[in-house]
């Protein structure tokens, strides 16, 4: 797979951009002239200036991946959502109707995580909770993960409850579902029955994880820069 941006490629790997916020985040990453209507409307209506650098640094740098890899421009880009699993309206996971790849991403605190890859896929990053919020939401999973959970020395509970979580969201954003098949009805401690689930390193202080639509075991490729693109600025038509 080329990621050279230089016209659309054939995406056949998972691939998996874990990105840091800069410090100073250059102007062109939060061009809102890149962005669509409804994610300029999302972005403005977040109360904290910091949560509206990250939500537009997350959302421009997934139309910069994406771009890479369809020789689109990044605001070309026309976004849509799959039917539900659970009703079938369309409020599943959001897809690009152009290419035939599928994508996610999840942004936490000061991290971006994109996943890309030729079947549904979800990511999901979590920052590692204090022990009393780990206890308080640990009875919400599946009985054996909670049990997992408690089972472990009390100063490591913290990340295993974040480790499971983070499993959970994944798998539950590439179903589509979202939270609304309930935390407790799968065990995500290993592989689900036609998915396989990773735990993704992203150091101190963070649980990450994919899940991939996919019955054998797949390599997932790491990346902690963004590729090149087409044109970061342009708009489309």
């Amino acid at each position: 797979m080329d990621l050279t941006g230089t016209g659309a490629r054939v995406v056949d790997d998972v691939h998996v951009w874990a990105l840091q916020l800069p410090a100073g985040v250059p102007d062109a990453w939060l061009d809102r002239s890149v962005l669509d209507e409804g994610e300029r409307r999302r972005m403005a209506a977040l109360t904290h200036d910091g949560d509206r650098v990250l939500y537009g640094f997350a959302h421009v740098a997934l139309r910069v991946v994406l771009a890479a890899l369809t020789g689109a421009a990044p605001g070309a880009l026309r976004f849509a959502r799959a039917p539900c699993p659970c009703c079938r309206e369309p409020h599943g996971r959001p897809v690009l109707p152009s290419a035939p790849l599928e994508f996610s991403l999840s942004h936490s605190r000061d991290l971006v995580l994109i996943g890309v890859a030729p079947v549904p896929i979800g990511v999901d990053a979590e920052p590692v909770p204090d022990p009393e919020a780990a206890a308080q939401l640990a009875h919400l999973l599946h009985p054996s993960e909670s049990a997992e959970v408690e089972a472990a020395a009390p100063e490591d509970r913290p990340a295993a409850f974040a480790r499971l979580w983070a499993r959970k969201e994944a798998y539950l954003k590439g179903l589509g579902t979202g939270l609304r098949r309930g935390l407790a009805v799968d065990d995500v401690r290993a592989g689900l029955p036609g998915w396989q689930l990773t735990d993704v390193p992203l150091g101190t202080g963070y649980a990450a994880a994919v899940a991939v639509n996919s019955p054998e075991p797949c390599a997932v490729r790491m990346h902690r820069a963004l590729p090149a693109c087409p044109d970061v600025t342009a708009t489309g038509s």
